[in-house]
Order: C-alpha cells, then structure tokens, then sequence
C-alpha cells in the first residue's frame, strides 16, 4: 500500500496503542494479520501462546482467551477489545478509507 508520509505518519499515530493479541497457526489470526501487512498497519502482535503474560491480558482486558482480539487503548484511559477476525478486519478497514 502506497500512501504520504503524511497519512503513514497520522496512521502509525493512530494504531499506535493497538495491540493484536493471536497465535501463528490460528487461521482467523492469520487472515487479520495479511489485512494488517497489506494495509502497511504498524500494530504489534501479541502471541498468546509464546508470552503466558500477553494471555493473562487478554483475559483480564477481554474478559476471555479467545483470539484474534484487537484491543484498542483509547486516550482517555480506557480499552476496547474487539474479536472475530472479520469485525477487526472490518474496522481495520475504516482506518485507511
């Protein structure tokens, strides 16, 4: 994906507090993340599997184990923890349209 330096800029900004909590061989996580690569989103991955800390987490935040989940960290403090692939896909979508 092409964009400005600009607009990649106000996006890294954007997705700056966004973390995807997944694991490699979860096919649902692995279609959210090509959205991400393809969309040149810079979002860190946080494997469940690999990281005991990045699954206690994810319950904590979320409220359960399931993954992919999207936890956005908005500025006033709270979070927004978004599963099912196609409804992070989907909102990932309204980021760069």
């Amino acid at each position: 994906m092409e964009r400005s330096v600009d607009e990649q800029a106000k996006l890294d900004q954007l997705t700056s507090k966004m973390a995807l909590y997944q694991f490699n061989s979860c096919p649902f996580c692995i279609r959210v993340q090509h959205a991400i690569k393809q969309s040149a989103l810079n979002i860190e991955f946080r494997n469940i599997l690999d990281d005991p800390e990045h699954r206690d987490d994810l319950i904590a935040g979320g409220g359960k184990s399931q993954v992919p989940c999207l936890r956005i960290q908005h500025d006033d403090g709270s979070d927004t923890w978004l599963y099912e692939s196609s409804d992070i896909v989907a909102y990932l979508d309204t980021l760069t349209h």
